[in-house]
């Protein structure tokens, strides 16, 4: 990549990450303006720089005459395109698959990524949990990566000889211009329901930032779409892809019915042909109903689909089930939204044996969409027949004030199987020690983290092994 007869030695919008002969694109984010830190990436040897404003501090005008400076519309879509540039294009050389919807996107990706690496194909994958070039792994702290790590990772793939990459779309990201100038193969919608009204303001502005996605498809790529839910429809409306939808209920491309459920998974029909899965819950049988469009629409023949189906695991924190002493089912699960634990505990009501007792215990996180606290204690009331309400990444408010809030969602006959314990290792210990023999808890909002955040810490907190502690304990008594 060459910029005013340099060649440029790295992309970043981080002052912090500059090397001599950087391209550093100044970005306005939200708790502060690249514009401001110009100089200072100029200082550590950037040869390029990009920005988007007039509004510049002396010292970054001064500091512009000292390097090419290119003045872009956008400075965001313009750090996606650098990014991909200066990585040689790799999406183009990828059968790249993203799937945005407010539940299931993690879960979707990983069954796929598992699905085609037993296929024999190398892959990658791009998600809330991890990212994967082939069966390296490396971390992640975003649902949808910065460009010039998305970029970077899918170079490594090609150079890694990867064919398939499969990742997650958030709304955020769409609205952030994170997945500008990448070349989708096809693109999956799952659901829309209540989730980061904190950034968005509006629903109508979060269905719009997920629509983001499907308008910016190309001709050849398909559209793959939950048909079920009353959005699915809308995100297709201007899209040039090529649309193929699914359903549980109504006909569609590829359908899917539950024959059979228990903890120990789910006999299904898809498309005709039943198939046994040891993923549980209805929720799930569209995430794999996903992957099956999915599959088909990239090549697989049927009988490789469903019997790959028919070998996958859970994804981490998602319906992840730890037995344990006098019987007892602890389940993880990352459900953070009304309608995520909703799926979850109507799954776990639908399944658990008459008499069985279902526990709850689930917190809200701090500084994010508060309106869904009391929503969250009203579900629970609904379908669980005890709560605990307890912390979960309360980040700068005070745990005892989100606690409030969410209480302000139940009845008094919810109140009155609601216990509060702040602590939420001291919360779990008390779900399982209170709990009669043979009880279901469900330990909601963290599923595969094992941190939390309180205030700016982020505190080591794994429910595994806290629950297998305590497990122990029982076992040595």
């Amino acid at each position: 990549m060459i910029i005013g007869n340099k060649k440029i030695s790295l992309v970043t919008s981080d002052s912090r990450k500059v090397i001599p002969g950087s391209l550093f694109v100044a970005v306005r984010g939200f708790a502060s303006d690249g514009h401001s830190y110009i100089p200072q990436a100029v200082e550590k040897g950037a040869s390029a720089v990009m920005y988007d404003t007039e509004n510049l501090t002396p010292e970054a005008r001064a500091a512009l005459e000292k390097v090419t400076a290119i003045k872009v519309e956008d400075s965001r879509i313009a750090l996606a395109q650098a990014a991909d540039e200066f990585y040689d294009h790799p999406s183009q050389k990828l059968k790249l698959v993203g799937i945005t919807g407010t539940n299931g996107k993690t879960t979707t990706v990983t069954l796929l990524y598992q699905l085609f690496m037993n296929l024999g194909y190398n892959c990658g994958l791009l998600s809330t949990i991890a990212n994967y070039v082939g069966r390296t792994e490396t971390e992640t702290t975003n649902t949808t990566s910065d460009p010039v790590t998305i970029n970077r990772l899918m170079a490594q793939m090609v150079q890694q000889g990867c064919e398939y990459c499969f990742m997650e779309v958030s709304s955020i990201g769409m609205e952030q211009q994170r997945v500008a100038a990448l070349k989708f193969r096809a693109g999956i919608f799952s659901n829309l329901t209540h989730d980061h009204l904190d950034y968005h303001k509006t629903f109508a502005e979060y269905l719009r930032c997920k629509k983001l996605f499907f308008d910016g498809l190309s001709a050849d790529a398909a559209a793959i779409i939950n048909i079920d839910d009353k959005n699915g429809p809308v995100m297709v409306q201007n899209t040039a892809a090529r649309v193929v939808t699914y359903s549980l209920g109504k006909m569609a491309d590829h359908s899917c019915r539950i024959m059979e459920e228990s903890f120990d998974g789910m006999l299904l029909k898809i498309d005709g042909e039943e198939v046994w899965t040891r993923l549980i819950g209805r929720h799930n049988a569209y995430n794999i109903l996903a992957i099956y469009s999915t599959a088909i629409e990239l090549g697989a023949t049927k009988q490789e689909a469903l019997v790959g189906i028919s070998k996958l695991e859970s994804a981490k924190g998602r319906l992840e089930t730890i037995r344990g002493p006098r019987n007892l089912s602890i389940i993880l699960d990352y459900a953070h939204t009304p309608d995520a634990l909703e799926n979850v505990l109507t799954t776990l009501k639908d399944i658990a044996q008459e008499g069985q007792q279902l526990v709850a215990v689930f917190g809200c996180g701090g500084d994010r969409d508060r309106t869904k606290r009391p929503e969250m204690a009203a579900v629970a009331e609904k379908y669980a027949d005890r709560i605990i309400l307890t912390s979960d990444n309360s980040r700068s408010e005070r745990t005892e004030d989100i606690i409030a809030e969410m209480k302000t969602g139940l009845s008094p006959r919810g109140l009155a199987k609601t216990l509060c314990i702040a602590d939420r290792a001291e919360a779990i210990r008390t779900a399982i020690m209170t709990s009669p023999d043979g009880a279901a808890i469900l330990l909601a909002g963290k599923g595969h983290e094992t941190y939390q955040i309180i205030g700016t810490e982020h505190r080591h907190f794994d429910e595994r092994e806290i629950v297998r502690d305590i497990f122990k304990s029982i076992e040595a008594l």
